[in-house]
């Protein structure tokens, strides 16, 4: 009975460690893949979604944004427009942080994601991570964009 006791503790404790070894890996690949350093935010404007993308792991990167509207990709550029609200909100070393994308869309409402490219060390992998919210808003019939609240969409 001793050995029997002896082997379900030895099994419950390779568990425990097989338990812990999977966590760590899926964290560590989480915080690679999806880096906590990417911060951003995007607005409307009258005929463009406008906002900043940083890094702050690496304050001088440039980062790659891409554009998404209502779930499908529309365009993408390079986050290195001025901002220099961004430098002196202190989220960046400069001003080089922002993005524009024009647009011309139908009449109607609509949903845009802002995403950062971001490459693992290798470049070997690349994963999309959101900066700031969804931004929802309406098209007018002469093709002005309107911002929308959260709750009017």
């Amino acid at each position: 009975m001793r050995g029997h006791m002896k082997l379900v503790h030895a099994l419950i404790g390779k568990s425990i460690a097989e338990t812990i070894l999977v966590a760590v890996l899926a964290v560590s690949f989480y915080l690679s893949a999806f880096p906590p350093s990417f911060h951003g935010w995007g607005e409307v404007q009258p005929h463009s979604i406008a906002g900043w993308a940083v890094n702050q792991a690496d304050p001088w990167e440039r980062l790659e944004v891409q554009l998404f509207i209502d779930g499908k990709f529309v365009t993408s550029g390079t986050a290195n427009q001025s901002r220099p609200d961004v430098a002196a909100a202190g989220w960046a070393s400069d001003e080089w942080h922002g993005f524009k994308f024009d647009l011309s869309l139908g009449p109607g409402r609509h949903q845009a994601r802002v995403y950062a490219l971001h490459a693992n060390r290798r470049a070997a992998q690349q994963t999309l991570q959101m900066v700031g919210d969804p931004i929802m808003f309406d098209v007018a019939v002469d093709g002005a964009l309107h911002p929308l609240s959260d709750k009017s969409f």
